[in-house]
């Protein structure tokens, strides 16, 4: 078990901030892209929800494992503080649930229900499924959730922008899978303690895939930067960009440790806001 200190840029990811804070980017950057506006309230919905999202999942997880099974700080931080985190939850759930029902659509509050019915299905699967050896690898429904999650009031509010924004959603989606597959190598062990379910070791032959996943986005999304003009293009080179950087991390990984690089690893997704500010 991890009891060692925890580092001060440890704490986005033990804490569950670092995916809110890569959705809120991306949802951003597909806006652009699709030349949508956002209200506060979409923005606080989904990042609420993907926090919600994480730490629920690290809540059961905590709830599931006994405590000489848990091998990382995030979890046994959800485990140690289990009601702490419990009534901070249901909180977040009565301030996200009264912004979307003040100030979302009827459309998007439908739009929403769809993807929290896929949320709880995924969870349900990863808690029930997960460590009974079904093939459910993790990568895969976290990449389709969060391409799901960050497009759907862009999609909502106008649903011809679907067609904008595909091409920088499919290298969103792309890049979470390669970022997810990257984590699962780099904790593979701790897969296997917590009895979780990764893409290479459902498909051994093909897992390793991940190694090399980040240079292949590179690739496309440089063709996709070619071709695409606009927010489109921004959002491209941004996912270009972050994958690159994924790759270099993926290859400082043995001399930055496992830690350091799950922190970047996500850190690494946050480029549309540089780009903004630049």
């Amino acid at each position: 078990m991890e009891r060692t200190p925890i580092r001060w840029w440890q704490w986005l990811t033990v804490l569950s901030l670092d995916a809110p804070l890569v959705a809120l980017a991306w949802q951003d950057a597909l806006a652009r892209a699709a030349g949508a506006g956002l209200h506060p309230a979409q923005r606080f919905v989904l990042g609420a929800s993907v926090w919600l999202s994480y730490a629920g999942d690290r809540w059961f997880e905590g709830w599931r494992l006994p405590p000489e099974a848990i091998r990382t700080q995030r979890h046994y931080v959800y485990q140690r503080w289990r009601w702490a985190v419990f009534g901070a939850g249901w909180a977040v759930i009565g301030a996200d649930l009264a912004a979307a029902y003040r100030f979302l659509s009827p459309r998007e509050l439908q739009a929403g229900y769809w993807v929290l019915g896929a949320v709880l299905a995924y969870l349900a699967a990863r808690f029930f499924l997960g460590h009974r050896g079904a093939r459910l690898p993790k990568e895969v429904g976290i990449a389709l959730l969060f391409g799901a999650g960050c497009s759907l009031f862009v999609v909502a509010g106008d649903p011809g922008a679907l067609g904008r924004i595909a091409l920088p959603l499919g290298l969103f989606m792309a890049l979470c899978f390669a970022n997810c597959a990257l984590i699962s190598l780099w904790e593979e062990e701790i897969d296997e303690h917590h009895g979780q379910v990764s893409f290479h070791r459902v498909f051994p032959a093909a897992g390793r895939f991940g190694r090399i996943a980040p240079w292949i986005l590179a690739a496309a999304a440089a063709a996709a930067w070619a071709v695409t003009g606009g927010g489109a293009r921004r959002a491209a080179a941004c996912a270009g960009a972050s994958a690159l950087l994924l790759g270099v991390v993926d290859r400082l990984e043995p001399r930055l440790g496992r830690r350091p690089a799950r922190v970047l690893a996500d850190l690494v997704l946050l480029t549309p806001w540089v780009a903004w500010l630049l």
